[in-house]
């Protein structure tokens, strides 16, 4: 059984709870770096090594926020995203690269992701593409009830 968990809102409010974020790395430090801070803000974190270790342990109708790395062996996180939009799921993804290529950001939104972040980032500017996810994954799942 998973704990809810509360966290501040930026500006002292408190934002709803479980708040499921999925991480897939192929880069272990990255994973276990990013699983901290989001722990601090009372996320609930799971990370991944691999695409296909991720598409094993979660479902695609689970809720949450995907994290998710363009250079990984294997499935890289564009055929990964593709995969995750053509199951139907509305999970929104978070494209995160070490890439200095100014036009991965169009591409990530061209691809379905709600952003894209390039390393190192800043905390605050992950915590707030996060949120802005989450709150659109609320809005489209309480237009589908």
């Amino acid at each position: 059984m998973k704990l809810k968990k509360l966290r501040l809102k930026k500006g002292g409010g408190i934002l709803s709870n479980n708040k499921q974020i999925y991480i897939v790395d192929d880069d272990a430090p990255v994973c276990r770096t990013l699983s901290v801070l989001l722990a601090t803000y009372g996320f609930i974190v799971d990370t991944f090594t691999s695409a296909e270790e991720f598409f094993r342990a979660v479902l695609s109708g689970d809720s949450g926020c995907l994290l998710l790395d363009i250079h990984m062996p294997g499935l890289d996180g564009w055929r990964t995203l593709g995969r995750i939009i053509k199951s139907g799921s509305k999970r929104p993804v978070i494209i995160i690269s070490a890439d200095k290529n100014e036009e991965l950001n169009e591409k990530a939104l061209k691809a379905g992701a709600v952003g894209f972040l390039q390393k190192p980032f800043n905390d605050q500017a992950l915590i707030d593409l996060i949120d802005i996810a989450l709150e659109k994954q609320s809005s489209a799942d309480k237009k589908r009830k």
